[in-house]
């Protein structure tokens, strides 16, 4: 056998060789697994070492847009004007610059929660992994939604629409609308960073993790039609 390191004594009975064989290959069996743990321990620790050793650059990547939303948020939250003849008008007349506000503001929100949230040491997960990839997607949405609202505002405001008999409000309050093309150019700014964060986190997250959906990596079967 095997396991055996020296024969057998003659004056062994039958039943003494057997329980004698099963505890000498029992040992070496627990002995082998004990030394496959320990070389497996040691060979992940430095994978889990490099997964919370470089956060930095991510983290950085993330502050980006705190600072590009909060201005853009600052200053539409100041833009207003006001006119002797036609009254004062405000970010807050327009729904669309409203909303422009709001999302500026939760997408600052996100980025420093986020900044903290990666920058915090710790193993990579497929939780971890997910959850940065869904709410990147969701940020990208809000914000470039918001984005796009507000330049077609813009573009009326500008160039006047005589069908619906939409004026063009910029030739009276041109400070306004000056302040709010700033901002939304300043918004779109903050478009490309989440746009560019929103494939860093599916690159990390399809490159590393397999799909969570198990047929997805099977090949599709397509059953033939009759008399095909």
């Amino acid at each position: 056998m095997p396991c055996i390191d020296s024969p057998p004594t003659p004056t062994q009975s039958p039943v003494l060789l057997i329980v004698h064989l099963y505890l000498h290959c029992h040992g070496q069996t627990k002995l082998k697994v004990r030394e496959m743990d320990e070389k497996k321990t040691t060979t992940e620790a430095p994978v889990l070492e490099s997964s919370n050793g470089g956060p930095t650059g991510e983290t950085l990547l993330r502050l980006v847009p705190l600072g590009l939303c909060l201005g853009a948020l600052v200053v539409m939250l100041k833009n207003s004007q006001s006119t002797d003849d036609y009254g004062s008008l405000s970010y807050s007349s327009l729904s669309a610059f409203t909303y422009l506000v709001y999302a500026n503001a939760i997408c600052a929100g996100y980025s420093l929660l986020s900044a903290f949230y990666t920058a915090m040491r710790r193993p990579a997960t497929m939780s971890r992994a997910w959850t940065l990839f869904f709410f990147d997607q969701v940020l990208t949405y809000i914000i470039l939604a918001a984005a796009t609202v507000s330049t077609e505002i813009l573009y009326l405001a500008y160039k006047g629409d005589e069908a619906v008999t939409w004026s063009k409000e910029c030739g009276v309050f041109g400070r306004f609308c000056h302040k709010a093309a700033t901002s939304v150019a300043i918004t779109f700014g903050a478009v490309a960073c989440y746009v560019g964060l929103s494939v860093l986190s599916s690159y990390h997250l399809f490159s590393t993790y397999e799909a969570p959906i198990p047929f997805l990596n099977k090949g599709v079967e397509v059953a033939a039609l009759p008399g095909c």
